[in-house]
């Protein structure tokens, strides 16, 4: 699946080259300015989650998701400053700590974590999936297809991380009036 979105993303980007330029309209920038912010505070949150877990796996992931997160965010900050958009404030990032001298009270659960982590990727998935149908300029709208095709292996990766430990919320099975009874 990751050739896949990598190469479909390749032919789009290759059709783009010598395209004319329009300034960015208001929805772009609300866009790009709170794809930014999501990004860094997202960011803390994970930098929180390595410092507190001690799952090797749920940490593997987490630090992947991070530096992904980074390396998108650095590619949007660019792109904002040459567009002359102001950066939005932020949460300073969190020094690196040990789990150990985290209190009970203050400590987030692996189950916490996992789901605060599934939660930050499908908010910015939906922010990505909306910015490319509303974007006139085919550069923003493919940044935010490479952002949305990252989230989207991630957050394949992390749901099946999720399912093995427990860790997933579902909500009750709907079962409209007359269907027959089902068990799961």
């Amino acid at each position: 699946m990751k050739t896949i979105l990598k190469s479909m993303l390749g032919i789009l980007q290759s059709h783009t080259d010598g395209e004319p330029k329009y300034p960015l309209h208001v929805g772009e920038v609300m866009n790009c300015w709170t794809a930014f912010a999501i990004f860094k505070e997202a960011q803390v949150f994970y930098r929180m989650a390595l410092n507190t877990t001690e799952d090797e796996q749920l940490k593997k992931k987490t630090q992947e998701i991070f530096d992904a997160s980074v390396k998108d965010q650095d590619k949007l900050k660019h792109f904002l400053i040459k567009e002359g958009v102001p950066l939005p404030p932020t949460s300073q990032a969190k020094p690196d700590s040990s789990s150990e001298t985290i209190p009970m009270g203050v400590k987030l659960t692996d189950d916490e974590i996992a789901n605060g982590i599934s939660l930050k990727l499908a908010s910015v998935n939906i922010l990505c999936a909306t910015t490319v149908s509303q974007s006139i300029r085919t550069d923003v709208g493919l940044m935010f297809l490479e952002f949305q095709t990252h989230i989207l292996l991630f957050a394949a990766d992390f749901k099946t991380l999720m399912e093995k430990r427990g860790w997933l919320k579902s909500p009750p099975p709907y079962l409209p009036p007359g269907a027959p009874t089902q068990k799961p």
